[in-house]
């Protein structure tokens, strides 16, 4: 174990002709890597979350937008941008909450067009960098979001997070988890209190195994004892990720975030998201407007292939709930913490 974050894992790689990911649904009993080389397995590997958080989907989805298309015929421009929108669309479908999935596809169909001029082989060969330097300016952004948002954390600080934030979710570093490694790399004595996060329990299987390889002190909770917490005074403050910003800065993230928030709220304690920029959706002009994915059933009613529920039992999963702006204390972002007024703030960042 080591607690130099510049040694933090990578979720995701790409190697010579094909993509190598760590597939998180075997975390935290084995570390298996999948080697994927067309569109349909990497589409795959996001849908089953085999790769997950928005910023790590969005590299994902690069880099599979190139493997859907690097064999396509090479005859003409207008056949090629077809066959383009439809794989760029068959990726967008697999997860639509995270606004970073489809920020990486239309990124890449922007540069495509910018470059129709040129011979399709060459086209390729453009993409493939341009999904490259998506996933270099996510590891350099995430870095930078954790060593902005560490003023935020008091020199001796016990900090509740959910989900999962951290390399895994990311390029490198992670989001919220960025900041409580920079914080703790600081020499501030960081203690994290890590939510469960049902029913996937993104905490406790991985937020929680990044944290002990890199020797940060915590203890898992269950998601229902983080208002306890809280009433006691052990809780300084609460930090999470984001996975779609609506242009008022209400926010997606994991289902559990919003009961987080008004709890901070309750008990007079700062509420932070850390996120990219290119997490904030300018078209969306509230929360109300971020399509929310609902997943199957099983995932509730099973976990691990053991029956968890009756037989027969129904359950609802919705994977992501919504945050008014209201309880948001700051958003830390690579180019600093933003602080409300978000819609003013956004409007200063986006139009300048």
């Amino acid at each position: 174990m080591s607690n130099n974050i510049d040694t933090a894992i990578q979720s995701i790689e790409w190697r010579e002709d094909h993509v190598r990911i760590l597939d998180q649904t075997y975390l935290p009993r084995r570390e298996v890597y999948s080697e994927i080389r067309d569109v349909g397995r990497m589409w795959e590997a996001i849908k089953k979350l085999r790769i997950r958080g928005a910023p790590a989907i969005g590299i994902a989805a690069a880099y599979g937008l190139y493997l859907g298309i690097k064999d396509l015929p090479e005859n003409s421009f207008e056949s090629f941008i077809v066959e383009v929108d439809r794989i760029a669309e068959y990726l967008e479908g697999a997860r639509p909450t995270a606004v970073n999935l489809k920020w990486a596809t239309d990124r890449i169909k922007s540069t495509i067009h910018a470059h129709k001029d040129k011979d399709i082989s060459e086209i390729k060969e453009i993409v493939l960098q341009t999904a490259k330097t998506i996933h270099d300016e996510d590891k350099r952004t995430c870095k930078k979001i954790g060593e902005n948002g560490v003023e935020l954390i008091p020199k001796e600080a016990q900090v509740l997070t959910h989900c999962n934030t951290g390399s895994l979710a990311t390029g490198q570093y992670g989001t919220a988890l960025s900041v409580i490694l920079h914080a703790y790399e600081q020499g501030k004595k960081t203690f994290v209190w890590v939510d469960e996060t049902r029913p996937l329990l993104q905490g406790s299987r991985l937020t929680a195994w990044e944290l002990m390889n890199a020797e940060v002190p915590m203890k898992i909770i269950t998601d229902s004892s983080a208002g306890l917490l809280m009433r006691r005074g052990e809780v300084d403050l609460v930090i999470v990720g984001a996975d779609r910003i609506a242009a008022n800065g209400d926010f997606a993230n994991k289902i559990g975030t919003y009961p987080l928030a008004v709890l901070a709220r309750e008990n007079e304690i700062p509420f932070y998201v850390a996120a990219p920029l290119s997490t904030i959706d300018m078209e969306i002009e509230t929360g109300n407007e971020i399509p929310l994915e609902e997943r199957e059933q099983d995932e509730v009613l099973n976990y691990s292939d053991a029956q968890i529920a009756p037989k027969k039992a129904e359950a609802y999963n919705p994977a992501f709930d919504i945050t008014p702006n209201k309880y948001i204390s700051g958003i830390v972002t690579e180019e600093g913490i933003i602080e409300p007024p978000f819609e003013k703030s956004f409007k200063n960042i986006f139009e300048d």
